[in-house]
Parts: structure tokens; sequence; C-alpha cells
């Protein structure tokens, strides 16, 4: 028996109809691990390096962890991949809720799927049951309509559903997939994928059990997992705010984007905090599958309920876009939670439109009339559905920030803020280096959930002086020492997405080591998982990562910032008169890396 992961892999042919389950191979996992790492290694080995990411040729992958499901808590996330719509290069998207841990009660490690259905359809699998079942009833259907369509038609509320909505049907290309309605898949465009398939969802009820190699051992483990979350001294803010703590947070140290990064500062953060969010509208406390920090929140407000918003998203569409409007906030999260549309990217295309039009590069005219001045919620409500159904200017925006640059010119490039096509998060790099590094060399582009080197904020200097012999690397303001802290969190990040775990927990809280995690490992699965082999196979999959972004065109030249935040010093704040000094840092990397000077692994 193996043990610890579900033991088969899914192979489905959506053109043919032909499904096929392989075993899967215990020695290959060791090199993989699971999850994320399974399915880069998979695209790595077998996708075609010139597939037109909206070919039926392309692959799309589901994967888990060897602890997925497990008693680990927050060991709820699965993770999606295939060649980025948006992008053009290493694409996927992790999320939590009780998706994973079904697909592994199923018997399943991945769901690999290729080709295209000729009609809408929907994935089914019941453990070793699998049926591509007609969707053209669901077609047009947004995401909440979907999951409570399918689970009537089969009679079961337990089925878990991953779906896409009308943004996913109409190929936006940063188009999203949920499950348990708000459980997103936000970013690359994997939800585009889904639509480029005619894949509407996929549903799986799982009956069966995640079998442990050494139970006894591995509960002792877990428990000691839940003593290092409950004692984190997060713990409490983290339960009550979730990630949207950050608001204020990083308004005080000066780096909270405001009007499209023009500014760290935000004079109305009370009006939009996660304080304010948490009093005024949250009615409960959600979580995932097994864990006890239970962060979401579920709002009611006077037009709209939902879950979240996370942080990014409250960001997205308060701050950066210049909107003091806290319940027009939360009515867009359920807009684009229903709609399947990632919130980062579309609130980067309005950010970007907003500056262009403040700066007199366009006007109204370009815009279909629309009227892009900062915070106008008329504007932004009409385009988000615009974009959902490509009507109109929508149509453009669809495409992203970087090919809206390309289409209007006049400099307009100078404010199209990503990174190899896929958008900067909510954090302005320029008062947190590390960051500023995480977002350069990300295999997916402008992301912090590659690395994300939180441990730059705690200012813990004789802690980072123990474990790496550089005091500075606890400060976010230094550049000293951040390319040590970067590949350190890659690991630690990628070892989350493997494994599967939350990264707030795994990485952020700190509380996930290798060394406990090899312990994990060994008394889940039984395989000969030690510290070393750890390592080296994580380092295995990020340089398979950047081997096959390489073939797919990226190039040094790309491992670097938009210019605001290299060239132009924050005015005010804690973080006053900083920039990142971008391409010292990524050679410290690459050589960190003992990759070449041009971000080439050598043999």
């Amino acid at each position: 028996m193996l043990h610890g992961y579900g033991g088969h892999i899914l192979r489905v042919d959506l053109t043919t109809g032909h499904t096929r389950r392989e075993k899967t191979d215990p020695s290959f996992m060791l090199d993989v691990i699971g999850g994320r790492g399974l399915n880069s290694t998979r695209l790595y080995n077998e996708l075609p390096r010139d597939v037109d990411p909206l070919s039926p040729d392309n692959m799309l992958l589901i994967g888990v962890g060897p602890l997925t499901g497990s008693l680990l808590s927050a060991s709820a996330y699965m993770t999606i991949s295939g060649k980025s719509p948006m992008t053009g290069i290493l694409g996927d998207s992790a999320a939590g809720g009780f998706m994973g841990p079904e697909i592994k009660q199923a018997g399943y490690d991945q769901i690999v799927m290729t080709g295209c259905c000729e009609k809408p359809c929907y994935l089914f699998i019941a453990d070793d049951h699998v049926e591509i079942r007609d969707a053209s009833h669901l077609w047009g259907l947004d995401i909440w309509q979907t999951t409570a369509a399918i689970r009537k038609q089969l009679n079961d509320n337990a089925v878990q559903i991953a779906a896409i909505g009308p943004a996913g049907e109409n190929l936006v290309k940063y188009a999203t997939v949920a499950c348990n309605n708000s459980r997103m898949f936000g970013r690359s465009g994997m939800g585009c994928l889904f639509g480029s398939k005619q894949l509407k969802a996929v549903a799986v009820r799982g009956r069966g059990t995640v079998n442990l190699a050494d139970p006894p051992g591995f509960l002792a483990l877990c428990r000691q997992m839940d003593q290092r979350i409950m004692a984190h001294p997060e713990y409490a803010q983290r339960n009550a705010l979730g990630s949207t703590l950050l608001m204020k947070a990083l308004n005080g140290i000066g780096i909270l984007p405001t009007n499209h990064f023009q500014k760290g500062l935000c004079s109305y953060v009370d009006r939009i905090s996660g304080e304010t969010l948490a009093d005024q509208y949250k009615v409960k406390n959600k979580a995932c599958f097994n864990c006890n920090v239970h962060c979401s929140r579920y709002y009611i407000s006077a037009e709209v309920e939902g879950e979240g918003p996370e942080f990014e998203t409250l960001c997205s569409y308060t701050s950066r876009i210049g909107n003091d409007d806290l319940g027009f906030a939360l009515k867009m999260t359920s807009f684009l939670n229903r709609m399947g549309m990632d919130s980062l990217s579309s609130g980067e295309t309005i950010g970007w439109a907003m500056e262009c039009v403040q700066r007199g590069l366009l006007n109204k005219e370009d815009f279909d009339g629309l009227d892009f001045s900062w915070g106008n919620c008329r504007t932004i409500e009409n385009l988000l559905g615009m974009i959902a159904h490509r009507q109109g200017i929508g149509d453009a925006f669809a495409e992203g920030t970087r090919s809206l640059a390309a289409r209007y010119g006049k400099g307009t490039d100078e404010y199209a803020f990503h990174v190899k096509g896929l958008d900067m998060i909510c954090g302005d790099p320029r008062g947190i280096k590390a960051f500023g590094l995480t977002y350069a060399i990300a295999s997916r582009g402008a992301d912090h959930l590659r690395a994300e080197p939180f441990f730059e904020l705690t200012e813990r200097y004789d802690e980072a002086e123990k474990r790496w012999g550089i005091r500075e690397i606890a400060d976010r303001l230094a550049d000293r020492g951040k390319a040590v802290l970067v590949e350190h969190t890659e690991r630690q990040a990628l070892l989350t997405d493997c494994l599967t775990m939350c990264k707030n927990i795994g990485l952020s809280m700190d509380i996930l080591d290798f060394d406990f995690a090899s312990r994990l490992l060994i008394a889940g699965t039984g395989l000969k998982f030690s510290p070393e082999k750890v390592t080296e196979a994580l380092n295995g999959v990020i340089e398979r990562d950047r081997r096959i972004n390489i073939d797919f065109g990226v190039t040094a030249d790309q491992d670097t910032l938009p210019r605001r935040f290299t060239q132009e010093p924050l005015e005010a704040g804690a973080s006053k008169g900083q920039v990142v000094p971008v391409e010292r840092m990524v050679k410290e990397y690459y050589q960190l890396k003992g990759w070449d000077g041009k971000g080439v692994p050598r043999d």
C-alpha cells in the first residue's frame, strides 16, 4: 500500500472522452513530493513548448500533496497548473477549501486533462467512476449558480466542485476557478484555461480514507503543529481579521498601494481597514478543511453577502484605485467571485486606466465614454460587467494590462505594473526589498507567493544572524542578504505547495521548517524523505520551472520591476526615499542559485 498518497494519477482526454488511471510511482514522488511540484514536473516532462495556451494541446493539471486531507492542520490546498493564457509562461494557482481533500479521498494525487470538449461539459469523479457530463445547461451561469445546480443534479450536497463563471467561458485572460464558491484559484488565468477546453467544472466525491505509514507518530507531529499555531503571537489577529490585517499594517510602514502606487499612505485607511470590515460587516468566521485558524470571514452588507475579501482584493478595490467606500468593495468582491475574475489583474487594469487618464495620456473617448477618475464606482462596476462578457471596451480590458498598454501606446506602458505579464500584487516593494526581488524572479510573474519573505518585516535581528549570519535580513529597508532570504523562502513556499498546506500558516507564520516537514513526510508516507532529500526535490522543481520558462522565452531582462519601483522614491511615510536596487539583488540571487549571469541553470 502506498501511504499518504491517493495512489493514482487520472488522465482525461476531453476530446475523445477516454480516461485512464495510472498508479502513482513512489520513486517519482520522492523527486517531486506532490502538489505544485508534481504539476510543474509533469508540464516540464510532457508539455510541448510551442503550444498555444488556448489550444486543446495545452495541459490542465490538478494536483494534491501527500499530506492533503490528513490530520495536519490546513492541509486543504490543491494546485491547478498549465501554460498560462495570461502570460504565455508557466501558470498555476492554489486554493484551499474542501476540494483538495475530496480528490485525495477519491484516490487521486493528480488529474491530467488534455484536449477539448465539443460542447460544454463537466468532469464528474466518484472514486473509480469517471464521467464527462454535458454542461450546456450550466453555460452562462455564475459560479454560485453552477455549484448549486451540479449538487442538485447529483443529489449530493457534499460533492466538491471547482467551477468557472462567465469570465472563464468568455476567455477573459485572468479568469479564475473557484471551489466552495469563494476559494479562488485567482492568478495566471486558470479559469480561462478551463473555458478554452469548454470545461465548466470538476465535481468530485470521494469515500476513501488517507492511509498513513505511522499513524501514532504522525498524530504526535500534528499535535505539535497545532501547538505551534495556537501559541503564535499573531494567532488572535489572524483569526479575527485574516489577511486584511495588512491594510493598516502596510499603511503604517508607508507601502499600502494608493492611487495606483503613486503613494504608500492612504488617508482614509480607517474607513476601509480589516478592523472596520470585521466590526461592521463580518457575521462569522469560516475555515478550510481541518484548519484551526479560521481566518476566513463571512460578511453581509446592505446589497450582498459572501466570504472574504482577502487583503489583495480589499486593497485592489479600495486604496489602489482611489475608492474609500468599503461597502462598494464588498459588492465588487461578490461580483468577481460569482463571475470568476482575478481581483488583482482586473484591479490593475483599472488603476492603469485611471493613472493614464490622470496624466493626460488617454481620455473618455478612448474608453467608450467611461470616466476613469479615481474611485469612480459607476465606471468600475460597469467595466467589470463588460469585461466578464467581453462587451465593448471590456473586450480589450479582458486581455490584461500588458496587452492594454501595447494596444494604446502613447507611453502608457510605463504605468502597466506587471512582471512577465502577471500584474503586481498589493505591496509596494520599495519598502520591502526582499518582496521586490521575489516579484522580479517569481516563475509565474509579479507574485509574492513564490517566496513571501515575510521574515524581513519581523525585526528579529538576532534570529536572522543565528539562521543566516546576516542581521540585515530582518530589516525591510535593507537589501543586503535578501537573496539569501528569498532563496530560503522560495523553497519553503514550494514545500507548502507540495505537501499541500496553507502558506499563511506554513510560510507567513514561519511554522513549517524543512526538518519538521521531513518528519511529517516520513510518518505520513513511509518514504525516505530525509531533510536532504526534501531539499533536493525542491531545488529540482525550482530549476525545472526556470528551464521551462526559458523554453517559453523568459530571459534575464524580464527578471526586473517596473520603473516606478526602481527609479521613483516614495515621497512620504516610513519608507520615504526608498527604491529597489533590483538589478544587483537579482545578480546575487543568480549566484546563490548557481545560475549563470543570464539566469540559466548550469548543467
